[in-house]
Formats: C-alpha cells, structure tokens, sequence
C-alpha cells in the first residue's frame, strides 16, 4: 500500500530583491511581479510503500529538507500532487515544535496534542519518553536552557513514542553524542520491524546503507537518480569524487624523455568476477583482483583469522605521478567495514607511465569475523591520500563468504584478547592461577 505518492510536485519561494518589493506587489495586487522565483523542487515523483524505510540523499542545497516539509505538511506544493496516508512524527530543524520557554515536560503535551493524542494518551506515554531521553532533572526546566544535544535527545523520544505510521528524520541525529546515535540507530530498526514508514535525510552514508531499502538522490532540486540504496548511493558517492577531484588542481610531471622501459608486473591478474558500479577519469585501471594465498590459490572461503592475500593488477593508460592502489572491505549490509591502501600502508609506488602494469600484493591477517558475505572493492587514484584524483574504483569486484570461528563471535568481530586471574599490573611476575590467593 502507497502511503506517500509524488507526482509532478514542485515547489517555489518568491525570492526580492529588497523588502520594498514585496510591498510593491501587493500595493498593485499581483498585477506586477516584482520577485524571482526559487524552485527548490522541480517534478518530483516518486512512491513510498507501507513499511519502507526510504533514504534521501544530495548535496546541501538539493531540496531534501523541503521535501520532508512538505510531508510534514508544514509546506504546501507550489505545483502538482502530494498525498500522505497516516500519523506523521518529525524530527526536522533542531527544536522545530518546541517552546523554547515552556519545561521539556510541557513541551512534551504541546507536541503529543498537535499530533493529535488525548492528556491521557500522553500521561501513558510519558515515562517512556522521560527514560529514553535521558535528560534528568533538565525535563522540568526550559528548553532554552538545554544544549542542542539533549534538545534532540528529547525531540527524538517524543517523535517515536507517539505511535507514528510515518517517521521523518531530517539529519538532526548528526548533533547527538555517539551513545544516543547507537541507541536512536536501535530504535530506527526496531520501528522499521513493527512496519513504521521511515524516510531518513542523512549525509551519514554509512547510516543511509545500514537503513535504506530504497534512496533517492536530488540535485539541485530535481530527481538525479532513485532506486536500491546500494546502487545509488554507489553513484552518489562516485559523483562526489569526480567533483572533488575536478576542484582538486592535481600537476602532473610529464614523464622524462619517453624512452623509458614499460614495466610489467612478472605475475598479473585480469579477472574482475563483479561489477555493481565503476567510476574514475579512466587514466588508469583495476585489471584484476583476487582472494588467495601464499602459495598464489585462490581462496572459495575466508576463514577467521587466516592470512590471505588481496592481489590487485592496474595498468595505466596516462602518467600518473602518485600511484595509490588499495581496496574497501565491505559487509553484507553494504557498509564499508574496513580496507587500505599502498600510502596508507607506507609504500611508495614509483610513477607510472602508460602501459606500466602493477601487481600489488595486500598481505592481510583477517580478525575474527561473524561468518556473512564480504566483498572487496578495488581503486587505483592518483595523488597524497589528502589530494588525489581517483582513476578506477570497482564497487564489490569480488565476494566471499566468511567461515565459522572455532569460537562464539559476539557482536562483529572478536578482538585478540589475553587473559590473566588475579595478575598484578605492571610486575613481571606470572599470575597467580585461578583460585589462588596472592
């Protein structure tokens, strides 16, 4: 079931040049304009299913707050249709709703009464948002006097406590502390398991792939792309490097003489068993990658805290001055879990000049891992790990399952960990065994 439905809606603000113009146009009563119009919307359409948590993502200025307005109903479209069916809690601007004079008690009834629920409706939820805010004595004294980290502590707790069928978060999240961010990440999944219709505004793309079952990406106001999170956040994302690395005034030495050797790697790989998106300027490219051991196998699993090997080929097609050639390890969810790259691991890789082929050997000791699916997503840039302009970047080239561990995995991963009973910090002396009395 459609529960949010756009179509062809745009929406404009009457820009003037000074407030003297507005007095203008409505002496001649619109007769004359005498503004410019923002369209901080253009055409928009798309649908939002009962229970899916969808994703807004763009740039600062592309329109993702206006959009989440207009469902809250607090705008109203300049053009086209909008429909939205159910209760709508929002957690906009930080303290939008809130009397910044009235207690944070006070404030929780004003803002259960305009979306709709009885004093006693209110008085049955409110221990609950008292004890998830965590705010304290703070709950009895004005808003005005709270920090913006426990203003949205309370904004927070009031907008999921309120039974909503559709929850708005518009990157207020971002200015709480990383306990609340955990806890509120917590609530966002349990919501979405008990069917609440959630649409997240993030620049936090780590939280937009954790959430997302569908995104959108706007553009200066219009639909740039939508779909799988996975897939348009990978856009999204290469979009954002190629426009870094256009701003980014990278100089490149010209190779001396041109007489130079090629270099090729004795050992190459040229299989790259998956592409979900590929980005860069094309300079130089991934050739291959592959999973094996020291011996050169190729490994069908990954097993907890073996060693292995990512072995990564790029041939380059230009000069590229500063080559950096690395990979992402992701998660099952997409999430970018961990990865390197030759700078970061202290390797300078001498210039390359067209036609030299690299073959770059990552000898990896994998922790402990919860046994899930992990991919691995090749790069090859050019420049310092502050400047560069990337050259190749493969999304999930290759995916393995990781095995069990001998032991239980708690959480993600397991960390090397020594144990000692009764030991004295600091003394050389072994520990005494368990049981014993020093």
């Amino acid at each position: 079931m459609t529960v949010v439905d756009f179509e062809n809606v745009s929406k404009s603000y009457p820009i003037y040049l000074s407030p003297g113009d507005r007095l203008k146009e409505l002496a001649t009563i619109n007769r004359y304009s005498f503004h410019t119009d923002f369209w901080a919307l253009r055409d928009i359409s798309f649908q939002i299913r009962r229970g899916e948590t969808f994703c807004i993502i763009g740039e600062n200025g592309s329109g993702k707050s206006t959009l989440l307005q207009l469902i809250a109903g607090i705008l109203h479209p300049s053009a086209g249709r909008l429909r939205v069916s159910g209760r709508v809690s929002a957690l906009l601007e930080l303290g939008a709703g809130f009397n910044p004079e009235f207690s944070g008690r006070d404030n929780i009834y004003l803002n259960g009464a305009i979306l709709g629920l009885s004093a006693k409706q209110i008085d049955a939820r409110y221990q609950q948002i008292e004890s998830f805010a965590e705010i304290g004595d703070f709950i009895n004294r004005p808003v005005k006097t709270y920090s913006s980290g426990m203003v949205v502590r309370l904004a927070f707790s009031v907008a999921i406590h309120v039974d909503p069928e559709i929850l708005l978060v518009d990157e207020a999240l971002a200015v709480g502390d990383i306990y609340f961010r955990q806890r509120c990440m917590r609530k966002v999944h349990e919501l979405r398991g008990n069917g609440v219709t959630i649409l997240f505004v993030s620049h936090a793309i780590g939280d937009v792939k954790q959430v997302g079952d569908r995104t959108v990406w706007l553009e200066n106001g219009r639909i740039r792309d939508i779909g799988a999170t996975d897939l348009i956040v990978a856009k999204y994302l290469a979009a954002m490097v190629q426009k870094d690395s256009a701003y980014i005034e990278t100089r490149h030495v010209p190779g001396a003489g041109g007489a130079a050797a090629t270099i090729i790697a004795p050992e190459i790989v040229e299989q790259i068993p998956n592409i979900d998106h590929r980005y860069g300027d094309g300079r130089a490219r991934i050739l291959g990658i592959a999973i094996v051991d020291a011996s050169g196998a190729p490994l069908p699993v990954l097993e907890p805290g073996a060693q292995v090997v990512v072995r990564i080929s790029a041939v380059a097609s230009e000069y590229i001055a500063v080559p950096n050639l690395g990979f992402m390890l992701r998660n099952h969810l997409g999430v970018d879990f961990a990865g390197t790259n030759t700078l970061r691991e202290g390797v300078e890789i001498p210039p390359m000049q067209p036609g030299d082929i690299y073959t770059v050997d990552f000898h990896v000791q994998l922790p402990e891992l919860y046994p899930a699916h992990f991919s691995f997503s090749p790069a090859i840039a050019d420049g310092t790990l502050h400047n560069y302009v990337m050259c190749d970047w493969i999304d999930n080239a290759i995916t393995l399952q990781m095995g069990h561990a001998e032991g239980q995995v708690y959480g993600y991963l397991h960390m090397p960990c020594r144990v000692e009973v009764n030991a004295r910090l600091g003394s050389t002396a072994a520990p005494k065994p368990a049981g014993e009395v020093a």
